[in-house]
């Protein structure tokens, strides 16, 4: 980078009629950037590095801990980071077709958090990922590791468990819109001797890390909701969430994906 006052003593002697080789030669500074200061002298600035909060000394939460806790729902469900070009990385979240809505809040989520705030959709067969890319995406998801999420250790840092404790309902909401549903399961019953059939809501969750069911059941423990294991499909990676009272915190807090 060469300052402003060698710029001008370059250009003048380009204004004495020497030629652009010559004066390459005498200062060693390259015929392209001589030929670019004749159009704009002044120092292009330094290309903005977008902050990120958890780099440096202070590393502080994000600044939308809401959005975070939805996110890091998202991710430790459905979520990939991998590595780009030179130093930054992909976040990529999975999301459904058949959930517009929550390919909506999907985006605003990684805006929110992504320190350039800006996020960008690749189409698929079935699903759209939802794409960020960032140097941080590490600082934000230290889980990130080689290999599949089930098959290494999966924990919150004190930070990331503070900002869970503090918005346990959006991180909820982000693991059951991931790797979640709610489903309207029916039974029959005997009544006066005539079988009656019932239908009622559950919420179900599955995921094949035990660490992470832990976190969710952890959670659903904090904020009231009951749940219980369940087998489905022969799969014993389920959780489920099926009392009255429980559904009914989990559609004032939650809801079905949209």
């Amino acid at each position: 980078m060469y300052d402003t006052s060698t710029r001008e003593r370059a250009l003048s002697l380009v204004a004495q009629g020497r030629s652009l080789n010559s004066v390459s030669k005498e200062t060693g500074i390259s015929r392209a950037a001589l030929r670019s200061w004749q159009t704009r002298i002044e120092p292009l600035p330094r290309m903005r590095r977008d902050p990120c909060s958890r780099c440096g000394p202070a590393a502080e939460p994000p600044e939308d801990e809401a959005a975070y806790a939805y996110l890091l729902g998202l991710y430790l469900g459905d979520g990939c980071i991998s590595p780009g070009k030179k130093s930054g990385y992909f976040l990529r979240i999975a999301c459904a077709d058949a959930w517009p809505g929550l390919i909506e809040a999907c985006a605003a989520a990684v805006e929110a958090v992504n320190p350039s705030g800006k996020s960008s959709r690749v189409q698929a067969v079935g699903h759209t990922s939802v794409v960020g890319y960032s140097r941080h995406w590490p600082c934000f998801f230290p889980q990130h590791g080689p290999g599949k999420k089930h098959h290494r250790r999966i924990t919150l840092a004190p930070w990331q468990q503070t900002i869970v404790d503090t918005h346990p309902w959006e991180f909820v909401r982000g693991l059951i819109h991931s790797d979640g549903c709610r489903v309207t399961n029916w039974t029959t019953r005997l009544v006066g001797g005539v079988p009656k059939r019932y239908a009622y809501p559950r919420y179900f969750f599955t995921n094949r890390s035990d660490d992470i069911r832990r976190l969710f059941t952890d959670t659903l423990d904090k904020v009231g909701v009951e749940w219980s294991r369940s087998e489905r499909g022969g799969t014993p990676f389920n959780v489920s969430v099926a009392r009255k009272a429980s559904v009914a915190l989990m559609d004032t807090h939650v809801g079905p994906k949209y």
